[in-house]
């Protein structure tokens, strides 16, 4: 992919991403980076747009729970190259399973929450006063 943008400032690249300019460091400091950030003729980084990419992802991989030790190697194996598909694949298979896992945990928490809201307000529209009890759904 060729590069269509000279050089984004620190700054702008946490407009893009959301990421504080310490965080950016700090990525860069713990090898998150795949490559390293260039440096301008200031000596200021110069990020460019597969950087911005790859803190997408990373971003990503934070929301959804990925570690920060499991990031950094990932980042280790694709800085490394071909020949680590199985490692990487296994990596992303494990945390794909822990996602299925917590989403499978959430949305048993949402019915609950849900169960609650529902019999709350139906209580509610029936006019009752004082504490309001509320058993949990049966399970089917």
């Amino acid at each position: 992919m060729p590069e269509t943008n000279p050089g984004l400032s620190i700054g702008q690249v946490s407009e893009h991403t959301g990421l504080s300019v310490h965080a950016l460091r700090f990525y860069e400091r713990e090898g998150i980076l795949v490559a390293p950030v260039r440096r301008g003729p200031s000596g200021r980084r110069v990020y460019s747009d597969r950087d911005v990419e790859w803190l997408h992802l990373c971003v990503n991989l934070r929301a959804s729970g990925m570690p920060l030790p499991a990031i950094r190697q990932y980042a280790d194996l694709v800085r490394r190259g071909a020949g680590n598909e199985e490692h990487l694949l296994t990596l992303l298979r494990q945390h794909r399973d822990q996602v299925t896992a917590q989403i499978e945990q959430l949305t048993e928490s949402l019915g609950m929450v849900t169960h609650k809201v529902s019999a709350y307000t139906e209580q509610l529209a029936e006019g009752a006063t004082g504490p309001i009890t509320c058993t949990a759904p049966q399970s089917s």
